[in-house]
C-alpha cells in the first residue's frame, strides 16, 4: 500500500500555526522568510502573532497556509530525507491546498506560489461585493440531493455545489438569496444540519469568474513544470501532469467544484491507504475515514509529528 501527501485549504488557519516548527528548525524559518520576501510583507508576524481577523483575510490566509505546509515539507526533507517524490505516490490539496501540493512536488517555486495565492485571495475577494454571496455546509445528505436542491434554488440566482468533501458533507456556494433557498430545501429533504459559513466570498461558483480571469493572467506569467509525484487535481479528481493542463485546471478550479471525495477515492483505488496531511489543522486527515473506512489519515505540523512520522517509515 502507499501514502499520499495532502494539503489543507482555507478555514484551517490558526494564529500561531507553525510557530514551534519555525522555532525548532532553520529550514522552516527559511520558508517563512522566503514567503515574506516574495510578498514584501511580514506575513510571518501575522501568522504567529495575529490578530486573527487579519490572518483570516483571504489574501493573507491563503499564502499563510501554504507557507506553513511548505515549512513542514522542507523540514521533512532536511531533517529526515523524506521528500514527496520518494515518500508519496500522490500529492493533492483542497482548493488553495492545490498550490501547496504543486509547490511541494516541485511544479511551482515557493516565491511564485506565495505571489499567486496572494493574488488569488485578492481576486476572490474583489469578484463579489460583500453580502451578495454566501456559502453553506450541508451535513447528512448525499451529493445528488444537495445538487438537486441547488438547481431548484437557482431560480433565485447562482447556486452550485462548491465542495464535495465526503459522504454526507457537501458545501453550497452562490448568491445569498439562492443559497438561503437551497438551505431551506435541503432541510426539507432531511439534512441533519445546513448552516451558513462565515466566509467573505462565495468560493467555487460561477460568481467568481472575474477572479478566474485574473488567475489566468497571473498563471501565464509563471513557470510550471511536471510535478513529482503525481498531482491529483480538484477539477478532475484524477492526475494532471502536463504544465499547460495544470495551468488550465488552476483557472477552472476558481469557479468549479472541489471534488475531494472523488479525489481520495481515486487515490484509494490506486493503492493509497494513508493520507498524510502536511500543515495546519486536521480537516483532511479527519475526512479520510469518512470517505473510505480503509483509508486512514494523519496530520503533521509540530516537531513531535515530524519525529513520529519519520520513525513510522
Amino acid at each position: 500500500m502507499a501514502r499520499a501527501f495532502v494539503f489543507p485549504g482555507q478555514g484551517s488557519q490558526a494564529v500561531g500555526m507553525g510557530q514551534a516548527l519555525h522555532d525548532a528548525f532553520a529550514a522552516a524559518r527559511e520558508v517563512y522568510q522566503e514567503v515574506d520576501d516574495a510578498l514584501d510583507t511580514h506575513l510571518s508576524r501575522i501568522i504567529f502573532g495575529g490578530p486573527e481577523d487579519t490572518l483570516t483575510l483571504t489574501e493573507n490566509a491563503q499564502p499563510a497556509l501554504m507557507a506553513t505546509s511548505l515549512a513542514v515539507v522542507r523540514v521533512l526533507e532536511t531533517e529526515a530525507d523524506i521528500t514527496p517524490a520518494k515518500a508519496a505516490a500522490f500529492v493533492a490539496g483542497h482548493s488553495l491546498g492545490e498550490y501547496s501540493a504543486l509547490a511541494a512536488a516541485g511544479a511551482l517555486s515557493l516565491a511564485d506560489t506565495a505571489r499567486l495565492l496572494r493574488r488569488r485571495g485578492q481576486a476572490m475577494q474583489e469578484a463579489v461585493p460583500v453580502g451578495e454571496g454566501a456559502m453553506a455546509a450541508v451535513l447528512g445528505l448525499e451529493l445528488d440531493d444537495v445538487s438537486a436542491a441547488a438547481e431548484a434554488a437557482s431560480s433565485e440566482g447562482v447556486c452550485q455545489v462548491a465542495n464535495d468533501n465526503a459522504p454526507g458533507q457537501v458545501v453550497l456556494s452562490g448568491a445569498t438569496a439562492a443559497v438561503e433557498r437551497a438551505v431551506d430545501l435541503v432541510k426539507e429533504k432531511g439534512a441533519k444540519r445546513a448552516m451558513p459559513l462565515p466566509v467573505s466570498a462565495p468560493f467555487h461558483c460561477s460568481l467568481l469568474a472575474p477572479a478566474a480571469d485574473v488567475m489566468a493572467e497571473a498563471l501565464d506569467a509563471v513557470t510550471i513544470t511536471a510535478p513529482q509525484p503525481t498531482w491529483i487535481a480538484n477539477v478532475a479528481a484524477a492526475p494532471i501532469a502536463e504544465p499547460a493542463r495544470i495551468r488550465t485546471a488552476l483557472v477552472e478550479q476558481v469557479t468549479a467544484t472541489v471534488r475531494w471525495r472523488e479525489s481520495v477515492l481515486y487515490m484509494k483505488d490506486h493503492d493509497v491507504d494513508t493520507l498524510v496531511e502536511l500543515g495546519a489543522g486536521q480537516v483532511l486527515s479527519r475526512l479520510a475515514k469518512r470517505i473510505d473506512r480503509e483509508v486512514s489519515g494523519i496530520s503533521v505540523l509540530e516537531p513531535a509529528d515530524i519525529e513520529s512520522f519519520a520513525n513510522s517509515l
